[in-house]
């Protein structure tokens, strides 16, 4: 099994390994390669709607031909989710985000969760989703502890401060919003999962691996999304995904 693993920036070698470290390994199964394939173009911090649909267009443009190129599975490196409906429809290999899968998992292992976040910038994507997903009732809290992240160097030099602040921030949630399980609310975040679940008595779902580990387990089972749902289009305009300027290309003249 093939998964393609986007990663919703155009990193080198070294940031790409550390988005792909946290992919879980451990689990999958021996027959199931994650590959890690960075996005052509992207914005810089998501901090606002203007931002989230050059994010989005870029991570679909990433995942359109995945199908063609023998991918089992598409999942984006990103709790927004985005390129998800857009690659959904275009495609019959399952493809899932990693924020859906958060929320998911949460409501059947817990009552109310709670999103722990780098910075409030990132709220209106999480909120917009919820209320796509029609699940605001099940989150007890956004909290971040307001920091703007590092999108490829993540928490590297400051691994111990990050995992304590982020930690404190979801103990609060739990004794004052009522929050039984933490969503981490980035892929950025992933290093501080197993320091948080540790130091918390509530579950912490890092995104990205259980998305990962749950998209395998829809392509072991013969499952994918719904065209009923997500109807393929009638006309296919790759192309004109494809004219996107790349990180290489020239501004167009004005």
């Amino acid at each position: 099994m093939r998964i393609k693993y986007i990663i919703p920036f155009p990193f080198d070698e070294e940031g790409i390994a550390a988005r792909a470290a946290q992919i879980p390994t451990d689990v999958l199964g021996t027959g199931t390669e994650v590959e890690c394939v960075p996005v052509r173009n992207s914005i810089t911090m998501l901090d606002s709607e203007y931002e989230a649909s050059l994010f989005e267009a870029y991570i679909t443009e990433a995942g359109l031909t995945a199908q063609d190129e023998g991918y089992d599975a598409v999942v984006m490196d990103t709790v927004s989710d985005s390129g998800l409906g857009a690659l959904r429809s275009r495609l019959t290999i399952p493809v899932l985000g990693p924020g859906i899968v958060a929320y998911a998992v949460a409501i059947m292992l817990g009552k109310r969760f709670s999103i722990v976040t780098m910075w409030d910038k990132w709220n209106f994507f999480y909120e917009k989703n919820l209320a796509m997903y029609n699940l605001k009732g099940k989150c007890a809290s956004i909290r971040a502890v307001n920091i703007p992240p590092e999108v490829e160097s993540l928490f590297a030099g400051k691994e111990e401060e990050m995992f304590q602040k982020l930690t404190a921030e979801a103990q609060r949630a739990i004794d004052e919003d009522g929050a039984d399980c933490i969503l981490l609310g980035s892929t950025t975040m992933h290093q501080a999962g197993q320091y948080m679940q540790e130091h918390l008595e509530a579950q912490v779902i890092n995104p990205g691996p259980v998305a990962i580990k749950m998209v395998e387990a829809i392509v072991q089972l013969g499952l994918s999304h719904s065209k009923v749902a997500y109807a393929s289009p009638a006309t296919l305009q790759d192309e004109k995904y494809f004219s996107l300027m790349g990180v290489s290309d020239p501004p167009p003249e004005r």
